[in-house]
């Protein structure tokens, strides 16, 4: 999966088409490794995404929507600073390099025209955007380079841009085909796709293996003269195919449906054990193919905090525990102190103060076994009774306290798997800022100082099932607590993933007998929205409103409940599209 020098060259072209004059209105800085940019020409307004993200570095135009932070970041301002206003005047690539140069002419303080660029380099985890003056030097960058990270390139203001080493592979546009040809015979007894993506540059590994499963009917085949012959044939339409500017853009999903490659040609050496999906431009493509996964990761980014917090809250609770389950352990031999307590006094008329030890029988035991009981010589009988059933009560009366305790930490722990279950589930930033609210007023966090505005109330997600009836979903725990407790009725039907964290889950019913296939669906969304939605199965408990009570004192989502079924459910991904409420 990469986005190779032939799939570039034909964004190039796509980026030209469109986007050539077009002004830049607008710039904005979604995380800290993606820009976008909004670019007014004379047909239409487009949004060019970029990103040097590992694993999903790339440039395009982009229909998605974007949270941006309230507080845009500095490189941001700089690049507002120096591009708003500035018009596209040419997008420029190196054969097939991964990298690709769009040049801008702008005004700068003085009012006169300057040209800037800015370098894309998909370049793995080397990736990268930079800023680049008319005379070469950096402005500034995503990520900075510094002699401490790379002894072989410098990236950093002021510093004069050097280009990245050069891969010493055949140009698939300028080299013969011949000379490729004698490339990849040369490698030796390889497999033929191996050999051409190690002498052939511009072609991505899904694209090497397609070649050589059209030539030899075997992605892992080796090059034979028939081989040879059909592989010429193939290697001279990819070109022709990518100088015209005309691919065939290609994801590949697998059989459940889940993306995990593209390309700009046609795929089919997977048979019938792969799906493919064409797509009209580049763009498309790859807007389709990384959004839902880059939504996820950018996410990630932004709740990285709140991770750390609760991965330590786990921690610290989980060794607490252990600690007091060690305790307890101890405690619980207390009701042995009691019985050498009554042993010492029903012999108290045999024992004499200065002994270390007697040796009494057991009568509490079957047959009445010899125990050694420890004395202190400088106490009486008496008093070594006493100091026994000290040591008893003080036991007792820790087992009652570290019981308690032992079970508050194990609620706070289910409590903490909750939140982490709806931060792995929130997608926008007013989720996050829920969930940052539920933590300072549990005591997690603290405060931030200063008065802030008060962000806008999220609603749950709302579904509507193939019957008509309305389903609820909350985002998180406060959330739960406000739909099964404030907003649903008391005959609606409450749903939640059994014995596992995961959203309340509500299907009102006004008064309605629930069918059985809105009662599937909606135990199909409280399993996706449960922390088992990655497995195949999840079971489902579900039970009227009346039936859901909180404890006193519980934390947020915490409930109980009665007279409740349980139903199977599948947490299929497509279901969530298909009932989202329009």
């Amino acid at each position: 999966m990469a986005l190779d020098g032939c799939f570039l060259r034909l964004l190039k072209k796509e980026i030209e088409d469109r986007a050539i004059e077009a002004k830049v209105e607008r710039i904005f800085q979604p995380s800290r490794e993606e820009l976008i940019f909004h670019l007014r020409g004379r047909e239409e307004r487009v949004k060019l995404f970029f990103s040097a993200r590992t694993g999903s570095s790339r440039v395009h135009f982009t229909e998605a929507s974007f949270e941006n932070p309230q507080t845009p970041p500095m490189l941001c301002m700089l690049l507002r600073k120096h591009l708003v206003g500035a018009r596209l005047a040419g997008v420029r690539m190196k054969g097939l390099e991964r990298v690709l140069w769009i040049d801008f002419d702008a005004f700068n303080e003085l009012q006169d025209l300057v040209r800037l660029s800015i370098a894309v380099e998909i370049m793995g985890r080397h990736s990268n955007i930079i800023l680049v003056d008319g005379e070469g030097k950096i402005i500034d960058s995503v990520k900075r380079v510094d002699l401490a990270m790379s002894t072989v390139r410098v990236v950093l203001p002021g510093v004069k841009y050097e280009e990245p080493p050069t891969q010493s592979k055949l140009d698939l546009l300028e080299a013969k085909t011949e000379d490729i040809l004698a490339a990849v015979e040369n490698s030796g007894e390889r497999e033929l796709s191996k050999a051409l993506l190690e002498n052939v540059q511009g072609l991505s590994p899904i694209v090497c293996r397609e070649l050589a499963f059209l030539a030899a009917g075997d992605a892992d085949a080796l090059l034979g003269e028939r081989e040879r012959e059909r592989l010429a044939f193939f290697l001279k339409q990819i070109r022709e195919q990518v100088e015209k500017g005309e691919g065939q853009y290609t994801l590949v999903s697998d059989l459940s449906g889940k993306p995990f490659d593209f390309a700009f040609m046609n795929i089919t050496q997977y048979g019938t054990g792969a799906v493919t999906k064409r797509y009209d431009t580049a763009s498309e493509l790859l807007d389709d193919f990384f959004s839902r996964r880059d939504e996820i990761e950018r996410m990630r980014q932004r709740a990285h905090d709140l991770l750390n917090l609760l991965t330590k809250a786990h921690d610290r609770i989980t060794r607490k525990l252990a600690a007091q389950r060690q305790e307890l352990a101890e405690h619980e031999k207390g009701e042995e102190k009691r019985v050498l307590g009554d042993l010492i006094s029903a012999n108290i008329y045999r024992l004499e103060k200065g002994a270390f030890y007697a040796d009494l029988e057991n009568f509490f035991k079957e047959g009445s076994p010899v125990v050694r009981v420890p004395l202190d010589p400088m106490l009486t009988p008496a008093e070594n009774a006493q100091r026994y059933y000290k040591q008893y009560r003080k036991s007792k009366t820790a087992v009652s306290m570290l019981t308690k305790q032992i079970e508050q930490g194990e609620q706070e722990l289910k409590y903490i798997d909750t939140v982490f279950d709806a931060l792995s589930r929130a997608r926008t930033e007013g989720e996050l800022t829920e969930i940052r609210e539920e933590l300072q007023e549990s005591g997690y966090l603290r405060s931030a100082p200063g008065k802030k505005r008060a962000p806008a109330v999220l609603p749950p997600l709302k579904f509507e099932s193939s019957d008509g009836f309305e389903i609820f979903v909350g985002r998180n725990n406060k959330q739960n607590d406000d739909l099964t407790l404030k907003r649903a009725a008391k005959g609606d039907v409450w749903l939640h993933a059994k014995d596992m964290p995961g959203a309340h889950t509500i299907i009102a019913a006004n008064g309605r007998q629930v069918p059985e296939r809105t009662l599937v669906e909606a135990a199909a969304l409280a399993a996706l929205h449960s922390k088992g939605a990655l497995s195949g199965k999840v079971a489902v408990d579900y039970t009227l409103v009346k039936n859901v009570k909180k404890p006193k004192g519980a934390k947020p989502g915490m409930v109980i409940y009665h007279d409740f079924k349980t139903i199977v459910a599948a947490p299929e991904e497509g279901i969530a599209e298909r009932l989202r409420a329009k």
